[in-house]
Parts: structure tokens; C-alpha cells; sequence
């Protein structure tokens, strides 16, 4: 389904946009950045919030992280200023990019299993595909960000995975 190089370019790609949209979200004052935007998390910082807490939810079960302290009920507010959810973003996406250099084509095999508090039940899910949403989920929520920043009239950088440098 997917292999480790595809895991690598992605967790990669991940951090350069998250540098990104870091850099446009500090252009933006806390007004701009907590005003709710009727995204599903609400504002920009909830937004953002969120992705950060989804990120390690999903290392909590691929490998072995810390879980964020609450649910998905209480992710929009992970960290109450920009600056510290920068700090965790940078260290997070540092961890991603080196658990990815250190993936072995067998660690997208078998199945995860993980109980669920959004869904109140066990799953059990292939590995790879564990793996892949959680780069999806990355990717989708980044967008809802990209569009709320650039609505808040913040300047946004390029997002094509094409256009990522060598060095991301």
C-alpha cells in the first residue's frame, strides 16, 4: 500500500508546511488567530490545536509516544498561545521525521488495534493504512488552516508536495 520512502517524503513534507504555516500564523494577532472561523475546531489556534494533539495520538499508537492529556473533546485547546504550540509543533515534527528515518519495511505490516474514545469501541486497522490517515488527516486539516490563514489576510506559502525542497 505504502512504503517507507512514501513515509519519509510525507512526515518531511509535513514539517516544511507546518514551518510554513507557522510563519503566516505569526503575522496574525490573537484576535485574528482565536476568532472562530466556523471551522469544525472553530478558530485558527483550535485548528491547529488539533492537528498537533492528532499527531500524537496517532504516535501514541504507531510508536509508543506520550498521548496528549485530554480527548478530542479538549484538542482545539492543546496549547493557549501560538508560541507554545510552536515549540511542540517543531518538536513533534522533528520526532516524525526521525521515527520515519528509522522505519523498516516491516514496521506497515500486520494490524494496530486501539480503542477509540470517538467511536467508544475497539478498531483494528492495517498498519499502513494507520499510517497513510494519519498523513491524510495532516493534509486536510492543513488546508482548513491554509484557508482561514489567508482569510485572516495572512500571506501563505506554496503547499505543492512538488515544490518541497531537497532540504525539507
Amino acid at each position: 500500500m505504502i512504503s517507507v520512502e512514501y513515509v519519509r517524503l510525507m512526515a518531511r513534507y509535513n514539517r516544511w508546511q507546518n514551518g510554513a504555516v507557522a510563519a503566516a500564523a505569526e503575522t496574525l494577532d490573537d484576535d485574528a488567530l482565536f476568532t472562530d472561523r466556523g471551522a469544525f475546531f472553530g478558530s485558527i489556534m483550535g485548528t491547529l490545536n488539533h492537528l498537533l494533539w492528532g499527531d500524537r495520538v496517532w504516535m501514541s499508537r504507531l510508536a509508543g509516544w506520550d498521548r496528549p492529556g485530554c480527548g478530542i473533546a479538549g484538542s482545539a485547546e492543546l496549547y493557549p498561545t501560538l508560541a507554545a504550540w510552536k515549540a511542540d509543533r517543531l518538536r513533534t515534527d522533528g520526532h516524525l521525521v526521525l521515527w520515519a528515518g528509522r522505519m523498516k519495511p516491516s514496521a506497515l505490516r500486520g494490524d494496530l488495534s486501539w480503542f477509540s474514545g470517538s467511536t467508544g469501541r475497539t478498531i483494528t486497522r492495517p498498519v499502513a493504512t494507520c499510517v497513510a490517515h494519519m498523513f491524510n488527516h495532516q493534509t486536510h486539516h492543513r488546508g482548513q488552516i491554509h484557508a482561514m490563514l489567508t482569510a485572516a489576510g495572512a500571506g501563505t506559502a506554496d503547499t505543492d508536495l512538488v515544490f518541497m525542497p531537497d532540504e525539507a
